[in-house]
Parts: structure tokens; C-alpha cells; sequence
């Protein structure tokens, strides 16, 4: 999930804002109300729309891209402009199951692809190295956009989706047309991970330090269904989720390398794992906490644990484009399936920017 000292960070006002959320022609009928930068209290309630287990992505398509054959769903017309949409952890491509039809309904080319370890995104060789560390996810994302032949597109996306967007904007901003981040800056300083939160904070966390085991890696194995199924309730405490969907997403934590990626993501956000040295240089950017220039907006919910007060002041400064920010009363951690028109909306409303 997010970065640890993005949570710690604690600042005064809000971001600046700009003009009022429209959601006119989006047509789902439980649309989670967004609004602009201020705080919580003044913000509309953002209205959830309930997991049924109903949705689904009809087709599934397969691409090679650079070391792995990335699996993605695409909704909208093939000549569309492109929205690229990145789930996070314990998450899959359904998280957008609600999203993708609204931007197709409005023109865009929506491609949704499992990260890898995830789904049917495979790695080309057995032999390849299991890095999960976050310039390569970022990578893979390039080496998508290469292989569909997408030039340029609007990315969005939450936890280890949000980390992905925000590094491409950040170092391939000719890639990024604009970008909806979910808790903003997620770019990770390892240095910086190496010093305490507070104890509030770091109780969040917990799974993170059981990863960093052996046990904790086998626990991960042996459990991944009921291990993520907690997760699920613990950072979207209300959301009304069903079995059927989060079994649906479920499926994509079958993958044979999805354990090898989960523990190796977090045991190099820690100092606890090394990462590929092809990509020292890269990191060694990040790690300066480079500004994002594209336009953007930053989405928090305000019932994710992980989400920093202050209404996006705790990153705000790293946003030096056009920029708004948007807190969605009632929403946990997986912004996008919580609230999907909320989410929609901002990317409508980021390409206009």
C-alpha cells in the first residue's frame, strides 16, 4: 500500500481548489459525490455504491511487453483517447469493473492491466528475477504503452497503482497526458521508510513487518484468500462488499508469482530486499522525490486509514502543474470500486485541466 512517511506526514491548510465537482452524464445510479479541496466536514458524503458480484470485464487480451505478457481488459473505442487504469494491493483489475464503462461511454480507450504477479500477467522466463521493486512496475507500464502503441495517456490509479502513475508522470511526463493519484505522492524514499512513525500509525501497517518474515511469507501463501479478505474490511470499513466480489478478484491472487511480488514489494520499500542494480539510477531520481508537473488530481477517502490529514497539504507541494484535490466522505481505501463515479469524474474533469 502507500508509502509509510506519506502517512506520517501531518500539515495545516488544505490544497488549493478549484471548480466544483460536475456529475453530469455519468449515469450510475449510486454515484459517490467528490468535492474539492477543504476539509472532511465540508465536503459532500460520498455515497457507495455496494459490491454485487455481478461485474466483470467480458474480454480478457494479452500482450508482450518487454519481460512479461501482461494480461488487460479494454473497454471504449479502439481509436479513443487512452486512460490507463492501475490497481493497487490486495486489488486486481476489478477494481475498475465500474469505472471502465463510464469512460468508455464517454469516448476513452480504457486499458486495465494486471500488474505483475497478478492474473494472467506472466513473466516470458522462468529465469527472470521476482522484482517487484517500483521502478520496474513503472517500467512495465512504459513497455505496455510501447507494445499497444499509445503514445501518450491519462493515468489514474490507487495504491501500487497511484505509486506506478505518479513515477511515470514524474519521469516520463510525455507519456502522461494527465493523472488522478489516490493519496497523492506515493513515490517511495527507502531512506526515509528506515525512520519510525508514530505507534498509531505504524499499527496500520502490521502486515508490512509480517511480511518482512519467513512466517509472514508463508502465512501469505497458505492463507492469501482470508489474509486479503481481512485486509479488504480493515481499510474500507464501509464498504459492503459480497463474497462473490471479492472472490472475483480473488482469482488473481492464484498467479503463480503473486506471493514472490507481494513479499519482495514490501521487503524493498524496507531496506529488507535488494532490488535490480539496471535501476539504481532510476531510483536513485525517485528517491530525490521528483515534482509532478502534468496536471492532476489527488483523491482521498476519508475512512482509508493510510490517508494523511490535512486535504492533500501533505504532498500538495509535489504537484506543480494544475492540480485540485478531492476528499470523498464515507470511502476507504479502494477509492475507485467504493466510488466510481467519483473516480470517473476526476478523470473526465483531469483532461480538461
Amino acid at each position: 500500500m502507500i508509502d509509510r512517511r506519506a502517512f506520517g506526514k501531518v500539515t495545516g491548510a488544505g490544497a488549493a481548489g478549484a471548480a466544483a465537482v460536475s456529475l453530469v452524464g455519468l449515469s450510475h445510479p449510486a454515484a459517490a459525490l467528490s468535492s474539492s479541496s477543504g476539509s472532511v466536514a465540508d465536503n459532500a458524503t460520498a455515497a457507495r455504491t455496494p459490491g454485487t458480484g455481478d461485474g466483470s470485464f467480458p474480454v480478457l487480451k494479452q500482450v508482450r511487453a518487454g519481460e512479461l505478457t501482461i494480461g488487460y481488459a479494454e473497454a471504449g473505442p479502439a481509436r479513443g483517447p487512452v486512460v490507463i487504469l492501475l490497481h493497487g494491493w490486495p486489488y486486481d483489475i476489478h477494481s475498475y469493473v465500474d469505472v471502465a464503462p463510464l469512460l468508455a461511454a464517454r469516448g476513452y480507450r480504457v486499458i486495465v492491466p494486471y500488474l505483475r504477479g497478478h492474473g494472467t500477467t506472466s513473466f516470458r522466463s522462468p529465469h527472470t528475477f521476482r522484482n517487484a521493486q517500483q521502478a520496474v512496475i513503472a517500467l512495465d507500464i512504459i513497455a505496455l504503452m510501447d507494445a499497444l502503441r499509445i503514445e501518450k495517456a491519462v493515468l489514474g490509479g490507487f495504491d501500487w497503482g497511484s505509486r506506478t502513475a505518479d513515477i511515470v508522470a514524474a519521469l516520463w511526463p510525455k507519456r502522461c497526458k494527465a493523472l488522478v493519484s489516490v493519496t497523492g505522492y506515493l513515490i517511495t524514499d527507502r531512506e526515509k521508510n528506515k525512520l519510525p512513525l508514530p505507534p498509531a500509525a505504524e499499527l496500520a501497517w502490521w502486515y508490512q513487518y509480517y511480511f518482512a518474515t519467513d512466517r509472514g511469507e508463508s502465512g501469505l501463501k497458505e492463507y492469501r484468500h482470508d489474509f486479503t479478505k481481512l485486509i479488504w474490511h480493515n481499510v474500507s470499513p464501509t464498504w459492503a462488499f459480497d463474497d462473490a466480489t471479492f472472490d472475483r478478484t480473488a482469482a488473481a491472487f492464484e498467479n503463480p508469482d503473486y506471493v514472490s511480488i507481494v513479499i519482495h514489494n514490501y521487503r524493498w520499500r524496507l531496506g529488507l530486499a535488494e532490488g535490480d542494480p539496471r535501476y539504481d539510477g532510476i531510483e536513485a531520481r525517485l528517491a530525490a522525490g521528483p515534482d509532478i508537473a502534468v496536471p492532476t488530481i489527488t483523491l482521498d477517502g476519508e475512512r482509508d486509514p493510510f490517508t494523511p490529514a490535512g486535504d492533500g497539504a501533505a504532498y500538495r507541494a509535489r504537484f506543480t502543474g494544475p492540480y485540485d484535490h478531492r476528499t470523498l466522505r464515507g470511502i476507504g481505501h479502494n477509492v475507485p470500486q467504493e466510488a466510481p463515479e467519483a473516480f470517473a469524474q476526476a478523470v473526465l474533469d483531469v483532461d480538461r485541466f
